[in-house]
């Protein structure tokens, strides 16, 4: 009985996975721009230098100044606005997925860091991590703007392949 329910899901499931993952992949950046909108320009916008965070703090272990006095929640927000809109599209996934996995590492180390996520709101943060995980490795999906370039890059090589064979 359990067995016929999941294959009947399952075969549910084959249809709805390229709608499924690019609904995935908009909604982790649609709400990944919001975090770096309310830094950005929000009720309390950062300003890129001399205030804010100009010093990496991950618990007693490391202190470091950022130089430049380069505010780090700016570059935090910038990532998340700038880097959700490209996965919002699917551009560039991998290395934006990358850099908001370092992101969000960093947020973790810095902000949330206990070993239980809910003692110190941390949640969110590790539930990021989790996604832009996820997006780093199967990347952005049928549905994206990195899938219509790799086709376009396919086309482009066979009609130059054609235009060899015929040349030689």
């Amino acid at each position: 009985m359990l067995g016929r329910i999941n294959n009947t899901l399952s075969r549910m499931t084959e249809n709805a996975r390229e709608s499924s993952w690019t609904l995935f992949r908009i909604l982790v950046a649609a709400m990944f721009i919001t975090h770096g909108y309310a830094k950005l320009v929000g009720e309390n916008p950062r300003a890129p230098i001399g205030s804010g965070m100009t010093v990496l703090r991950i618990a007693d272990l490391v202190s470091y100044p950022v130089p430049m006095d380069i505010n780090l929640l700016f570059v935090a927000g910038v990532i998340e606005l700038v880097g959700g809109a490209l996965i919002l599209v699917g551009l560039w996934t991998h290395i934006v997925a990358f850099l908001a996995l370092a992101t969000m590492t960093m947020a973790y180390l810095i902000a949330h860091l206990a070993w239980f996520p809910t003692l110190n709101n941390g949640e969110l943060a590790a539930m990021y991590w989790c996604a832009f995980l996820v997006l780093f490795t199967f990347g952005a999906g049928p549905a994206s703007a990195d899938s219509w370039l790799a086709e376009r890059r396919q086309e482009k090589r066979k009609e130059k392949m054609e235009e060899y064979s015929k040349s030689a």
